[in-house]
């Protein structure tokens, strides 16, 4: 047999005639597998031995009748049908999950819950507004809210895995092109403020292009906090410079701090926000206060808006109706973005 070819593995016979199942703790013992990337720390997340653990993952394995784990110096991998009931264990987790809070609510033990990620780095008249509407449209549904504060990447892998239910990020292409199961709804267009010195020939205008940009170095980042701006950008910026690459804040990120190290740097350095200001929207000069920097940085607009990113709400197309609902009301109540928000949160700086 081939090196890393799925072994056969013979199901073993029924006891007194009765049918063979998988049990619940079978597929969350596999997907604390899966998540962990070893036996050993998905034994330490689960609170059991690892040999009762390898012991429930070979039995999950014989009753399936195939291989599911492949181990490699690097770790483990995933078969191609391990792959397939990896992602079916966490529907199945997940919609047991959701009908037993449903259960509980309606015998008055307790209320459903909404599983919501917000990234740290939304701008923040947005995500108080759109934070105020999912708590009002989960209140008016007797449903509690339970807040994640993490990063979200391009794919939502968060709330694909069922992690989490639904989420506020960023589209960095259009809702059709998220992975299946996730639905989504726009929300409005952002974009980064653009920060150059002074004497930066492109102050005097407001605007400055990708070309003038890429030939400076660019504090952005860093990329863990945005990792699906950061890349979109990178590969837009790349199409300039195929070289290009965003220099990441040499300390702990603060938009002053940044500034600060731009506007004492050896050469021309800019330096890109995330997502922050409604797509449009007039830069203007803002003096950093002294004595914490010798120049000034003046905040410019993109020609031609180059670099967005949509603001959405994300949610798992698997959700029960009534949690949708949710989602739903919850996004129609949000009110288009005002452009005056360009001037709030990190813009302004005093």
């Amino acid at each position: 047999m081939m090196q890393g070819q799925a072994e056969p593995i013979t199901p073993p016979k029924a006891v007194a005639g009765a049918p063979l199942a998988i049990e619940l703790r079978h597929l969350r013992y596999f997907v604390a597998l899966a998540d962990a990337g070893s036996f050993t720390h998905a034994a330490e997340r689960m609170f059991i031995a690892q040999p009762t653990l390898s012991q429930q993952i070979r039995r999950l394995e014989e009753i399936v009748g195939t291989q599911l784990l492949q181990r490699h110096r690097e770790g483990l991998q995933l078969t191609k049908a391990g792959a397939v009931l990896l992602d079916a264990s966490r529907a199945v987790l997940s919609l047991v999950d959701h009908e037993v809070n449903r259960t509980r609510q309606a015998a008055g033990l307790g209320r459903q819950h909404l599983r919501v990620v917000v990234p740290p780095r939304l701008p923040d008249a947005f995500a108080v507004e759109a934070a105020s509407a999912l708590r009002s449209a989960a209140a008016a549904a007797d449903v509690d809210v339970v807040w994640m504060e993490a990063p979200l990447d391009a794919g939502f892998s968060l709330i694909r895995q069922r992690r989490a239910d639904a989420g506020l990020g960023w589209l960095t292409a259009s809702p059709e092109a998220l992975p299946a199961p996730l639905d989504a709804m726009s929300l409005g267009e952002f974009e980064p403020d653009v920060w150059i010195p002074a004497p930066h020939a492109a102050a005097r205008r407001g605007t400055i292009s990708l070309d003038e940009l890429t030939r400076m170095d660019v504090i952005h980042g860093p990329r863990r906090a945005e990792p699906g701006t950061y890349d979109a950008w990178t590969r837009v910026l790349r199409t300039v410079d195929p070289r290009f690459e965003f220099t990441d804040p040499p300390l702990r990120h603060s938009l002053p701090m940044d500034l600060a190290f731009a506007a004492t740097a050896d050469r021309p350095t800019a330096v890109l926000t995330g997502p922050s200001v409604i797509t449009g929207s007039r830069p203007g000069l803002i003096r950093l206060p002294r004595p914490m920097v010798a120049h000034d940085m003046v905040r410019v607009g993109l020609e031609d808006n180059p670099l967005t990113a949509t603001a959405a709400l994300v949610w798992n197309g698997d959700l029960p109706r009534p949690l949708q609902q949710i989602l739903f009301d919850a996004a129609e109540g949000i009110a288009p973005p005002d452009p005056a928000w360009a001037s709030s949160t990190d813009a302004k700086v005093k």
